[in-house]
């Protein structure tokens, strides 16, 4: 806590000082990201990822097509398709459907892109799983470029940007089951409930228990993909029963979880 004296009359104010929190690490755990190299696009739902620059020279930029449906870019060195799973990935779905970066803007981007190139062309052993882990690390860092330059509309992007707001956002990614009520979360973004409540509409489009919501039903059904039972992921999830669950899940999706249990 700190203490400012000002003026004359010797105002004082205490203010907290909240701690980093992490905004994308929810994301990269709920979802898997795999990467491939491929001959020019096609319309498959994948992201496409294009390293940017002169025949022969370093890499300049990175493009980003979230949502795949693309012509080749000019001067592109380098094609890869990502799968975000993009379909159930909200935070790759916020994106615009063209994000630009300048390798040379952030260091770290710049170094990896070229280890990426390296392992692009080049047969060495582990490629594959080379060219997986660094294009999971230049998608983080475009991710958190995007987050950076915030958004223009209301949305998930918008909230992840926002100075306050995005750490009640954070709170609900990293615990979904806990039994988050407007209050908890105005406390985590350091506002009264008051002002919390019509922020959180206002730059996410949305309340604030509608998201969480959104959020727990997402990662039901990641869940259930993979074989976990309903009444096991509904309790996970932060449902009260698995009733209330299958019919949330239903309102979203237009099908009964028990469908893929």
């Amino acid at each position: 806590m700190i203490t400012i004296i000002t003026g004359p009359e010797i105002m004082i104010q205490s203010l907290k000082i909240l701690p980093k929190v992490d905004r994308l690490t929810a994301f990269f755990d709920a979802f898997e990201l795999e990467a491939s190299l491929e001959p020019p696009p096609i319309s498959d739902g994948r992201a496409r990822l294009f390293v940017i620059g002169e025949p022969g020279g370093p890499a300049e930029r990175i493009v980003l097509h979230p949502r795949g449906d693309t012509s080749p870019e000019p001067s592109a060195l380098i094609t890869a398709a990502v799968d975000f799973e993009g379909t159930h990935n909200p935070l790759m779905n916020a994106l615009p459907d063209r994000v630009v970066v300048d390798v040379n803007d952030i260091p770290t981007l710049r170094d990896t892109t070229a280890a990426f190139m390296a392992e692009a062309l080049e047969s060495r052993c582990g490629r594959s799983a080379a060219l997986n882990r660094l294009c999971e690390v230049i998608v983080l860092l475009i991710l958190r470029s995007a987050i950076d330059r915030g958004a223009t509309g209301p949305g998930l992007l918008a909230g992840l940007s926002h100075p306050a707001l995005h750490r009640a956002l954070v709170a609900m990614h990293d615990a979904p089951a806990r039994a988050w009520n407007s209050d908890d979360l105005a406390t985590a973004a350091g506002m009264s409930r008051s002002h919390f409540m019509a922020l959180f509409r206002d730059v996410v489009g949305t309340t604030p228990q509608a998201y969480l919501t959104g959020w727990r039903l997402i990662l039901a059904r990641r869940k259930l993909d993979k074989g976990a039972k309903v009444k096991a992921v509904a309790r996970q999830v932060g449902f009260g029963s698995a009733a209330a669950f299958s019919r949330a899940f239903f309102r979203k999706f237009g099908d009964w979880p028990s469908v893929r249990s």
